[in-house]
């Protein structure tokens, strides 16, 4: 009998009324969206109708993009709901979908975050996931006491070490502590409770943890590093990982890259889910959609592009000509990778300015994909089958109606293909996406204590 068709993930990235930075100018979408719960249910409804294995909402502790008034004026991401509020909200509403959401490594600290993700896991009986990430925003600092971001090598090694106390703390009880014994009057098997006891550099941890492990074991961690220092942390730590490339040979080196990382950490390639984002914006034609998507472009300013782009550059772009060759970017303490993969766009296709914002701003700098749903599902199909991806994390132009788009009609597509499931698999994130089930630490050293014997 063959061995069943390979199937790529999907992840939506969902983003108030869209992820087109003028999309709130839509007329189609509300403009009191990012703060409706309403409007966040009618979208996680959606994407479990369309089987979709989890939904994933960023984060930061300021504003993104530039820290300037001005631009702030202008776009949505003034408004924001704290994200961990909502996906327990969400997850009342919703029965196989996971639940990811943003935390900072930079201003938390470890035993917020084993808390916070291990309640929304037990809540939402096995749906979690932690997307890690150092802060971005250098407007975070002042929210936080501080004038600066530590260096970026510091905040990776500070993540790496958090990133162990966490996992620590989320092994605190072995799965089989809980007694429950009333009779004896005993809760727990006292020899099954653990005390992480860790001291390092940046922390020091005594635990334990008061949630208990959820059906799926621990949450799920996400990771989005581009640089180098983000792909190492990724390899080592991250079970799910968002990327952003721009073409095939680019995403099929990050996957390569970041794979041959993982195994140098003695993990297996099927450990890794890779994710890259990617903007699909759905027509009856491809020049209809393309349409769709001009549309939004014409709304964005073009004082608006170039403070948005000066933001990542490190440097002010208004004193270049906005139709003059892009300057090379002052690499700041934010998002490295990110800048890099716009440089090399703008490099690549000889950008101007002008030509950049209009490319990137829109979306971040992820890809986008135009076209029916059959264009949409070549495209996918073109980086699944081909070594770059083992699903996507896919930002909808506008919300409803571009998730609606794709669930009705490109999701059928990809599903006609065998690229897709048709039911979920599994109860919990990790059994939806085909990840393992961790083992508790310390019940794996007395297997291994056991087996010596």
């Amino acid at each position: 009998m063959p061995a069943p068709k390979p199937q790529m993930k999907l992840g939506l990235f969902f983003e108030g009324g869209g992820h087109h930075v003028a999309s709130w100018r839509d007329p189609g979408v509300d403009v009191r969206a990012r703060l409706s719960l309403e409007h966040f249910m009618q979208i996680a409804q959606t994407a479990e109708r369309g089987k979709f294995d989890l939904l994933f909402t960023a984060d930061t502790n300021a504003t993104f993009g530039a820290d300037d008034i001005n631009v702030w004026q202008h776009v949505s991401a003034v408004s924001r709901l704290e994200p961990l509020t909502l996906l327990g909200a969400l997850a009342a509403v919703t029965k196989h979908i996971g639940l990811v959401a943003t935390m900072t490594t930079t201003y938390f600290e470890p035993f917020h975050i084993a808390r916070f993700f291990a309640s929304l896991d037990q809540i939402s009986k096995g749906r979690a996931g932690w997307n890690l990430v150092t802060s971005l925003a250098s407007s975070e600092a002042l929210n936080f006491n501080r004038e600066t971001h530590v260096s970026h090598a510091d905040r990776y090694a500070r993540a790496r070490e958090f990133a162990h106390v966490v996992l620590g703390l989320w092994d605190s009880w072995e799965e089989d502590a809980m007694l429950y014994d009333k009779e004896r009057g005993l809760y727990f098997d006292r020899d099954k409770l653990h005390f992480l006891n860790h001291k390092g550099r940046h922390f020091q941890v005594r635990g334990p943890l008061m949630v208990q492990p959820s059906p799926q074991g621990r949450p799920v961690i996400v990771q989005a590093g581009q640089s180098d220092d983000g792909r190492d942390l990724a390899a080592e730590t991250a079970e799910v990982i968002f990327t952003v490339q721009q073409n095939l040979d680019a995403g099929r080196a990050f996957y390569a890259d970041v794979k041959r990382r993982a195994a140098a950490y003695g993990r297996g390639p099927d450990e890794l889910v890779i994710m890259p984002g990617v903007m699909l914006v759905v027509g009856g034609s491809k020049a209809e959609a393309e349409d769709k998507y001009e549309r939004l472009q014409a709304l964005i300013a073009p004082e608006l592009g170039v403070r948005q782009l000066s933001s990542y550059w490190g440097m002010d772009l208004s004193q270049y000509p906005i139709d003059g060759p892009v300057p090379d970017p002052v690499y700041s303490n934010a998002e490295q990778g990110r800048v890099k993969v716009m440089l090399e766009l703008a490099r690549r296709d000889n950008l101007t300015i002008r030509q950049l914002y209009t490319k990137v701003i829109g979306q971040r700098a992820h890809r986008t994909v135009f076209g029916t749903p059959v264009d949409i599902a070549d495209a996918l199909e073109e980086w699944f089958t081909g070594g770059a991806a083992d699903g996507f994390n896919i930002l909808p132009l506008t919300f409803p109606r571009e998730l609606d788009d794709i669930v009705n009609l490109v999701v059928p597509e990809l599903q006609r293909r065998g690229l897709f499931r048709t039911e979920y698999e599994g109860t919990t994130l990790r059994g939806n996406l085909g990840l393992p089930k961790p083992l508790n630490r310390y019940t794996r050293a007395r297997q291994q204590a056991g087996a010596a014997e």
